[in-house]
């Protein structure tokens, strides 16, 4: 297959598209783990606000690691780790999977912006998500939330013993040590705000972000949470693709044996129950962000900001997507119907380049 061709003809659909949906969008593609397409289009940046891809960066690869040292298990419940939890069969599990069916959001951030310290903030939340009643018994359809992932901020602190900044580092240095994967904490950018991609003008913060989260509830946490945070580049995203490749297919050694990185990658929902391994989104079938082509058994995540990564071990595809569509104001739905055209796109030329 002609790379140059192959990007080439990408690149002209998507910009073809892209007026509307987002400023600009990075896409990258790797196949049988050769990079293949590595292109921008519109106005893009250095890093983005990877918004939902934290949950299967960061709290996802450390409960798989505490799960392959059998500190916990799929039967394991909340209240293990936090015994004042009041949802005492509520388990990991059903948090991951978001059969835990708490309501899809709450604006924490009201309370927490009161508080100024860190530590301060996660007892409010704690005590926050407490009085926060299940909308449904866990048994039944899943229900997205953040809340679900807020839940195992305790949990997670409890495994690990050391606060969420200090676990994110373990994580960072034993899985991606050379990555610029990085939350803003206590809202302040590592590098020059003009490095990131602006998101939206938020109207109680008052401002255009750039460099701090789009999130009001991690803002509010002081920069990091479960649920969102991280900031990325798109080598950074597509390198923890590969991580993810290297894992399932056992093409390469990690810290994550491949039989532990396959269970948290199948499918874990009832038919009719949801699309969900444990942490990682699965293709909903007519209706899903990686397009038509991709297999039942793929796993990846969006993100709010317009950010996604897709990986199908059968067809042994990765691709990256970010952008920053909610500049365009977070109603604004034209990207979420380019995303899995572009999906489209990826396999169609690949298919072609094939015959």
């Amino acid at each position: 297959m002609n790379h140059t061709v192959f990007e080439s003809n990408l690149l002209k659909k998507i910009e073809s598209r892209l007026p509307g949906a987002a400023p600009g969008v990075m896409v990258q593609v790797y196949h049988q783990g050769r990079k293949i397409c590595d292109i921008q289009a519109g106005s893009t940046f250095a890093y983005y606000d990877l918004a939902s891809l934290t949950k299967i960066i960061f709290p996802v690869q450390a409960l798989i690691l505490a799960f392959q040292n059998e500190v916990w298990n799929l039967n394991s419940k909340v209240a293990d780790f936090v015994p004042d939890f009041p949802h005492k069969d509520l388990k990991i599990a059903h948090c991951l999977n978001h059969s835990a069916l708490f309501p899809t959001h709450q604006p924490f951030f009201q309370e927490l912006i009161k508080y100024p310290s860190r530590p301060e903030k996660r007892k409010v939340l704690r005590q926050l998500l407490d009085h926060v009643p299940l909308v449904e018994d866990p048994e039944n359809k899943s229900n997205y939330s953040n809340l679900s992932f807020l839940v195992l901020i305790p949990v997670l602190e409890k495994i690990f013993d050391k606060p969420l900044e200090e676990i994110w580092e373990e994580i960072k240095s034993l899985f991606f040590p050379r990555l610029s994967l990085e939350f803003s904490l206590d809202n302040h950018p590592k590098s020059d705000p003009k490095h990131y991609a602006p998101t939206e003008k938020c109207p109680w913060r008052g401002r255009v972000l750039q460099g701090e989260v789009h999130d009001e509830n991690t803002w509010a946490l002081g920069g990091i949470s479960t649920h969102s945070g991280l900031f990325g580049s798109i080598d950074d995203v597509g390198w923890f693709g590969l991580f993810l490749r290297g894992q399932l297919l056992g093409v390469s050694k990690t810290a994550i044996k491949q039989k532990t990185a396959k269970l948290f990658a199948t499918r874990s929902r009832p038919p009719g129950g949801g699309d969900w391994a444990l942490g990682y989104m699965m293709p909903t079938e007519g209706a899903s962000s990686a397009g038509d082509y991709f297999s039942p058994f793929s796993i990846g995540h969006t993100g709010f900001t317009g950010t996604s990564l897709w990986f199908d071990p059968l067809q042994d595809l990765l691709v990256t997507v970010l952008s920053n569509r909610v500049a365009f104001g977070r109603e604004v739905q034209d990207f979420r119907k380019l995303r899995p055209q572009i999906h489209n796109w990826i396999v169609e030329g690949l298919r072609r380049g094939s015959s």
